[in-house]
């Protein structure tokens, strides 16, 4: 039997959770994670996503670092530590995920019948002993794994829940709340840090508006659930910061950096292939979210403090 969990270790471990695909869970635990790093914060990002497209969104994918999840997969379904990818950026380590966390699902479902809660806390155990070399660590779920889901969220101190402000897509925020609820027995300090709306047109305010009403109600709470800040659209973007393996400051950057119109347009400098302008825009929308992140976790640091 594992010993007994250090949940003050695991204060700083955020879940980016929701039931739907397609909701930026990657590119917010990706985005939030660099710019935390590139901020000075030491950062973990644990892949539990058997489709593994964070190592997309960070540029490993097929080199030698990258173990499509077995390491991972070995240590929740046997116990023992497992060494995450090193500095994949300046102050950012990555458990990598992949194919192979499939059998860590089938695991973890079979020893559910025999121990439920060693099960539900598999990734709190391969978290809590390495928990305190980091700052903060976020933890990309599954879409439709709802074994390594419970797991994960039954590991975090707080829930981020992406979602589009489309009526089909709030549905499936009943089942996160579910899974919320369904680890409350083993994981007593877990709490909604939030909401965030995602891939939102920067006119629908209307549409913002109802969405945030919906989103209150169904948590019960007021609508401070939702994030003031927003990720607009940009499929360009998104597009482009998987094909080069950049997070979105990142490309940021480097659209900064290149030629300028006039430059280009007096055969001067040559312009850049697949830039889009927008990654600025949604470079400033994900550092708002960072931000936010940062102001709520520490907001309730402090008021538990004074308690």
């Amino acid at each position: 039997m594992p010993p007994a969990l250090n949940r003050t270790a695991l204060e700083r471990v955020i879940a980016v959770i929701n039931g739907k695909g397609g909701v930026l869970k990657t590119t917010l635990t990706a985005n939030i994670g660099g710019m935390l790093a590139n901020n000075g914060y030491r950062v973990l990002l644990v892949d539990l996503d058997p489709q593994g497209n964070l190592a997309e969104d960070l540029g490993y994918t097929d080199d030698d670092r990258d173990d499509t999840g077995r390491a991972l997969a070995q240590a929740l379904m046997f116990g023992g530590g497992a060494a995450p990818i090193r500095e994949v950026r300046p102050n950012l380590d990555v458990f990598a995920g992949g194919p192979a966390l499939d059998q860590a699902t089938a695991g973890l479902a079979a020893k559910a019948n025999k121990d439920p809660d060693g099960a539900k806390l598999a990734v709190a155990h391969l978290l809590e002993p390495i928990a305190g070399d980091y700052d903060m660590i976020l933890i990309d779920c599954p879409p439709g794994d709802e074994t390594l889901q419970t797991a994960a969220v039954a590991a975090a101190r707080w829930a981020l829940v992406p979602v589009k402000s489309d009526k089909s897509s709030r549905k499936g925020l009943g089942a996160v709340a579910a899974r919320l609820d369904a680890v409350l027995g083993v994981n007593p300090t877990l709490d909604l840090l939030g909401v965030v709306l995602v891939d939102v047109g920067t006119s629908a305010h209307v549409v913002q508006r109802e969405a945030r009403e919906h989103i209150a109600e169904l948590f019960n709470a007021d609508n401070n659930v939702v994030f003031t800040a927003t990720v607009r659209h940009s499929e360009a973007t998104a597009q482009a910061t998987r094909e080069r393996g950049l997070l979105v400051h990142e490309l940021d950057a480097q659209v900064r950096k290149g030629p300028k119109w006039y430059e280009i347009r007096r055969g001067d400098a040559q312009a850049q292939t697949f830039a889009p302008r927008t990654a600025s825009s949604v470079a400033d929308d994900l550092q708002a979210i960072t931000q936010e992140v940062v102001a709520r976790i520490t907001a309730a640091e402090n008021q538990e403090a004074l308690a």
